[in-house]
């Protein structure tokens, strides 16, 4: 069962190795991100990041799809992390029984279109008029949507962050 989707840029990192991993009480992470699925530096390097408490899949967006939708995947307990958030609202779309999606760290590093027309929220989340329109449709779902960057901050409604 998903216990939890993140969307991070950084995607495996030690803030999702260390504190969300343990605070979400996780034994799978499965990263879906084509880029980094295809990529196998990048593939090692997420796995080196990853604590060894926990099995690690790094899959596309799409074979992550299919992966969550496995009834054997019911008797897991999964952090589901993406880089972006179409990657992440493809997945709210397409599988079912996500509990609560988790906007920590994105608009800082990934590069989409001009960086200077990104609009800055909070202090790690920053996006532009096309990604927000993508957030609009996250939290247009009705799924529990919510900003907070570590275990230890007090968690804020998107909806709210955004001004949606």
């Amino acid at each position: 069962m998903i216990n939890m989707i993140r969307l991070d840029e950084r995607m495996i990192h030690g803030q999702v190795a260390i504190k969300w991993s343990r605070h979400t009480n996780v034994n799978r992470i499965v990263v879906a991100n084509d880029d980094a699925a295809t990529n196998q530096t990048v593939k090692n390097s997420l796995m080196m990041a990853a604590p060894s408490t926990v099995k690690v899949a790094i899959k596309s967006v799409s074979e992550s799809m299919e992966l969550l939708n496995d009834p054997r995947s019911n008797d897991l307990k999964i952090l589901v992390i993406v880089a972006n958030p179409s990657d992440l609202l493809s997945i709210l779309e397409n599988v079912k029984d996500i509990p609560l999606v988790n906007i920590g760290n994105f608009g800082r590093i990934s590069l989409s279109g001009n960086q200077s027309s990104r609009k800055h929220y909070r202090s790690h989340l920053y996006a532009d008029e096309l990604e927000l329109e993508v957030f609009r449709k996250i939290v247009d779902l009705g799924i529990k949507t919510i900003y907070q960057v570590t275990p230890e901050e007090q968690p804020e409604p998107l909806k709210k962050v955004l001004n949606l």
